[in-house]
């Protein structure tokens, strides 16, 4: 809790590599908003809970987040933290600082709409990685991959409860050419049907990470 404000586990960054021999390390950030979420005196805590972190200093070298944390005096100590996952409590109704990201907690559930306002599924979940994925399951039970990017999500109303798709073949259903390379194998399509490989977990049952949609 922050106060009386409900609040949401949310991963933040991954602790990387050990930087110089004062204790200052690498994080590879997972929020769209590493400035806000290591601010001098921000408190993270690990994945399993077993420690907390107060951040003592953040600055950015080379194109990578250094970050010093109280109680992590040396490079000794810092190399015992290396692959740690960083959580922080953020307040439920905190809204990102940029108009064109969400939070997953906002995308997850919302009605998925054709261009022609036509319903298509639900967004069940977001994959991350180099660009991030709306998993959506659709009318007819498929789960499908679509970049959450502006040209293919072009509107996104969290009051309606509805993000639209653009009018692109293939990002519900296969269309003739891509079901001669899906039968052949080919996956290369950023809008192919999700597949075990790619299954994660529904909203609620794992810290989520911040943001998604910074293309938009």
């Amino acid at each position: 809790m922050t106060g009386s404000r409900p609040t949401v586990d949310v991963v933040v960054g991954r602790i990387g590599r050990a930087h110089g021999i004062r204790g200052e390390l690498t994080v590879e950030p997972r929020t769209d908003e590493p400035d806000r979420r290591f601010t001098p005196g921000a408190v993270l805590r690990s994945e399993d809970g077993a420690r907390q972190f107060t951040v003592a200093g953040a600055r950015w070298h080379s194109g990578r987040l250094l970050v010093r944390f109280e109680n992590v005096p040396d490079r000794t100590a810092a190399e015992t933290l290396r692959g740690t996952i960083l959580l922080a409590d953020v307040p439920a109704d905190e809204q990102p600082i940029a108009d064109d990201e969400f939070w997953d907690r906002d995308l997850v559930g919302l009605t998925v709409l054709t261009a022609d306002g036509q319903v298509g599924g639900e967004v069940r979940r977001i994959q991350h990685g180099p660009q991030d994925l709306l998993v959506i399951k659709t009318v007819a039970g498929e789960e499908r991959l679509v970049p959450f990017v502006e040209a293919l999500v072009p509107t996104v109303d969290l009051e309606a409860r509805t993000l639209t798709l653009a009018d692109v073949q293939g990002l519900l259903a296969d269309v003739d050419d891509d079901s001669a390379d899906a039968a052949a194998g080919n996956d290369d399509s950023p809008y192919a049907a999700a597949t075990d490989d790619d299954a994660g977990t529904d909203a609620g049952q794992e810290p989520e990470h911040e943001s998604a949609g910074g293309d938009l």
